[in-house]
């Protein structure tokens, strides 16, 4: 893709990211004849006014301001060896669902429940096997990670979704509970390869390349800023901050703010309150309703959350739901954070507090299938503990977590998880 190709690419994703804030696109071009027209035309884009009828900001003073009322510090009476099991379920849970997912990341539903119906695996409760056949009797193979099937899985294989919880415990290595989000940033041009981001982190990566820092490395050429690159990092915040949902929150602000604004933010901080939340009770949906405290109250995000707490009433399977996500979020893209956070609370709200039915049913339901599977898993990990938690999906991972982050490119899980509980004790308890 030549240098003009690319900036007209980000032009078109950048009129969908205006419309789906909003604005009256009608009329922009979607592709330039020059680098200098694109600049004009993505300039104009930028100064439209959103005309919906929300309130998102992306600071997190107003964020604060924003949100409604809520249990901003939850009583935890947990002995050492529990939070350091939680803590372990957690970094283990995440692990296994995200190594569920990678195989058929990107797929929509419809194949996937075709795929596992044809080999009589549906729905799905096992790592996915490297073949199926269709229809006609061809094969059919899996198009992501063979590494993560059943056939060959023997290590967490290298991923962002675990890329960026390794991060987090870098970042607090180095610069402890007061990180800041340009620390952030650099830490991922110090440790992160380019190629190994992608979406709203890979033009973040650029612009802090050509120096430019928190707010404006998210938002210059940056038409993914709502999209799941945050949601996917909100892991370690909550793990190092049990039963204290704002303090959780506060850690994702800074960490999403340098690639995201918006519901992009607002997710990763959910689901890093979900996660603090997830220590302190086993009520799933009072875990997700104290994490909806720390988003704006009238946001998009926080409607979606409303939305997927209502259906779980109202429709008695988890298929019906899912088609009511598909029919309201469907037309984001497969890897926007509203979609694919409203599939990981079906997820949740349908799988009986099993972790097995929680993380296929994340995987099952589509899209960005390896990050889904994660963030159930992650949030089941820790409401579980580790010795909850089925060998079936702990034991292929053979305590090994395998990441591009530099100098860092095999981990022990359970000594990462031992870090990671001396943190949380030291900064929550």
């Amino acid at each position: 893709m030549d240098r003009l190709e690319y900036y007209n690419s980000l032009l078109k994703d950048e009129i969908v990211q205006r419309r789906e804030e909003g604005c009256d696109v009608e009329g922009f071009a979607a592709s330039a004849a020059s680098i200098a027209e694109a600049e004009a035309i993505y300039n104009e884009l930028q100064a439209l006014e959103p005309g919906l009828d929300y309130e998102e900001p992306s600071t997190l003073e107003a964020i604060r301001a924003e949100r409604p009322q809520g249990q901003r510090r939850m009583r935890l009476n947990l002995s050492a060896d529990t939070l350091r099991d939680k803590v372990l379920g957690g970094w283990l849970g995440r692990c296994a669902g995200c190594q569920l997912g990678k195989p058929v990341e990107g797929w929509p539903y419809a194949h996937i429940r075709v795929f596992l119906q044809n080999r009589d695996e549906y729905p799905l409760d096992n790592y996915f096997a490297q073949e199926s056949k269709r229809a006609n009797g061809e094969p059919w193979h899996v198009t992501g990670s063979l590494d993560a099937t059943r056939e060959r899985i023997n290590h967490a294989t290298r991923d962002d979704d675990q890329d960026y919880t390794l991060m987090a415990l870098v970042l607090l290595r180095q610069h402890g509970k007061d990180f800041t989000s340009d620390q952030v940033g650099q830490k991922w041009l110090d440790m992160l390869p380019y190629y190994q981001v992608y979406t709203a982190e890979r033009q973040t990566y650029r612009n802090l390349v050509e120096g430019y820092t928190y707010p404006e490395s998210a938002t210059r050429w940056n038409p993914y800023r709502e999209w799941i690159g945050a949601q996917i990092r909100a892991d370690g915040w909550g793990y190092i901050t049990p039963g204290w949902p704002e303090k959780a929150a506060e850690f994702a602000f800074r960490d999403a703010a340098v690639s995201h604004v918006k519901n992009g933010i607002y997710g990763e901080i959910f689901m890093a309150a979900v996660i603090a939340a997830a220590y302190a009770t086993d009520d799933i949906r009072e875990c997700l309703e104290t994490a909806l405290t720390e988003v704006p109250r009238q946001s998009r995000f926080a409607e979606m959350v409303a939305d997927c707490l209502r259906w779980s009433d109202e429709v008695p399977d988890w298929e019906a739901a899912r088609q009511k996500v598909d029919d309201k979020y469907g037309h984001y893209h497969w890897v926007h954070t509203l979609n694919n956070a409203a599939l990981v609370l079906l997820a949740l709200l349908y799988g009986d507090h099993d972790y097995e039915k929680t993380i296929g049913l994340a995987v099952q339901g589509g899209w960005d299938t390896d990050c889904n599977g994660a963030t159930a898993g992650s949030i089941l990990g820790v409401m579980h503990g580790a010795h909850r938690l089925p060998e079936k999906w702990i034991a292929p991972l053979n305590d090994t977590l395998v990441s591009g982050l530099f100098g860092l490119h095999q981990s022990s899980i359970r000594a990462l998880a031992d870090e990671t509980y001396q943190f949380a004790r030291k900064i929550a308890l």
